[in-house]
């Protein structure tokens, strides 16, 4: 197998407030998404997002998935960046666009600068600055 991921698919619960959020607040092009799809495919630089509606997962996978719980998921998705400045300007765009801040940017264990923010639905973002490794 290539080691390679195409797509990552969130299932989300209101899929018009996840396309608003993405889309719309963090500007993430939806070149096939029309109005009431019940899919959203977002286009990023080598690979993509998907936002699904969660109660169709389902029928689309065969399988019962656990019902959504009052906590966090258990994914966390990272986005890195050139510099602690675009950390920082990262983070404002996404929480000026919807975004929940849950930890401000800050020097971390590793060495590097990182903050998280959650979507919609719960799922984190981390947004990073890594002096050692160029991930961006």
């Amino acid at each position: 197998m290539k080691p390679k991921i195409s797509i990552i698919t969130l299932g989300v619960s209101d899929l018009d407030a996840s396309v608003r959020f993405y889309r719309d607040g963090l500007g993430l092009p939806a070149p096939n998404y029309n109005e009431g799809d019940n899919i959203c495919f977002l286009e990023l630089d080598g690979t993509w997002l998907s936002l699904y509606r969660r109660d169709k997962f389902p029928e689309e996978a065969d399988v019962e998935f656990a019902s959504p719980t009052a906590g966090t998921p258990t994914i966390t998705l990272a986005h890195n960046l050139g510099s602690r400045e675009a950390v920082d300007a990262a983070m404002s765009e996404a929480v000026a666009a919807g975004a929940t801040l849950v930890k401000q940017p800050e020097e971390v264990f590793w060495g590097g600068y990182s903050g998280y923010f959650s979507d919609p639905d719960g799922y984190l973002w981390e947004l990073a600055h890594n002096p050692f490794t160029d991930l961006t």
